[in-house]
């Protein structure tokens, strides 16, 4: 990110309990104009509380947070106006038609009534549900839900598109079509924060935040968080799994272990054991390698070190 790229969403020291439990603990976060941002971590780590305080549903305890320049505090009903949010669970009425579903957000939110039917038939194109919107929201089908209710969140132009887990549970076909209406959004300025526990789904941001217990633990594009927590990765497939997987996390130069089905893969630091070495290693200690071979990193195993490192300097 650019010094002079404009920044669209901003939160400072912005922190949020229940009871004894702090859920959001002194974020810092910008995203810039037009960005694809995730926000990736497991549950509990704290990012939907997140996307519920940045869409004003949520009252911080402490810090700050701006949507498209407007600070949430101090006009909430200004900053929402610019926002779009799909949440977690379904959000539209289930007693309303699809179009009915429409009519309502419009209503809610656009100030220029004018602009609706338009961009009421682009998005109804976009997301293949022209033909099924006299269908009450609750007879749609998992993903058909989710593309309806991504309709309702984007019919007022929102400079800001929250989404939360949007694609849990839905079939691969409607998963394909989210992102390619998702993928077109930057090119009208939009900006997309994406809310997501899934390696796979976050490597579709431009730039990542990895969440966990509240904060934000490293940043940077999927490339980046790669390249700078995972030098070198070993796949392993042994007799003893189980077995492996002790002993392996526990050599000198291993970052972290995973299991891969009938594999393990092994995160090594930069001058850490090669194959052989681990072969040799697992070998000493009675357990059976059918084959051990470098192979190339993903996002889930740069996820993984980052995961282990954090929990040794805790």
């Amino acid at each position: 990110m650019t010094a002079m790229a404009e920044i669209t969403v901003r939160t400072e020291g912005l922190r949020k309990r229940f009871g004894e439990i702090t859920a959001v603990d002194g974020l810092d976060l910008t995203v810039q104009r037009g960005e694809i941002f995730g926000l990736i971590g497991s549950d509990g780590a704290g990012k939907t509380t997140t996307m519920r305080l940045l869409c004003g549903l949520l009252a911080p305890d402490e810090g700050s947070a701006s949507v498209g320049g407007v600070d949430l505090l101090a006009d909430p009903e200004e900053a929402r106006r610019r926002l779009g949010y799909l949440p977690q669970t379904f959000a539209l009425h289930g007693d309303l038609s699809v179009d009915e579903n429409i009519d309502y957000f419009a209503d809610l939110f656009c100030q220029d009534m004018s602009e609706v039917t338009k961009r009421r038939r682009e998005l109804l194109a976009a997301t293949g549900l022209a033909e099924f919107t006299g269908r009450l929201a609750r007879a749609l089908s998992g993903g058909m839900k989710q593309k309806a209710a991504l309709i309702c969140a984007l019919i007022h132009r929102p400079e800001v598109l929250l989404l939360d887990e949007p694609t849990r549970g839905v079939d691969p076909v409607s998963r394909r079509d989210l992102w390619r209406i998702v993928y077109g959004l930057p090119a009208e300025g939009v900006t997309v924060i994406v809310a997501t526990p899934d390696a796979e789904e976050a490597e579709r941001c431009g730039r990542l935040g990895v969440m966990a217990e509240g904060r934000i633990v490293a940043c940077g594009t999927p490339e980046e968080l790669i390249e700078r927590h995972t030098a070198s990765l070993v796949e392993i497939a042994a007799g003893d799994l189980h077995a492996a997987w002790r002993v392996l996390r526990e050599a000198d130069g291993v970052r972290a272990v995973s299991a891969l089905g009938t594999a393990v893969r092994v995160s090594v630091g930069e001058r850490g054991p090669g194959p052989e070495d681990l072969s040799r290693l697992l070998r000493d200690a009675g357990i059976v390698v059918h084959e051990a071979r470098s192979v190339e990193p993903r996002l889930e195993d740069a996820l993984l070190v980052i995961e282990a490192e954090r929990e040794r300097d805790e």
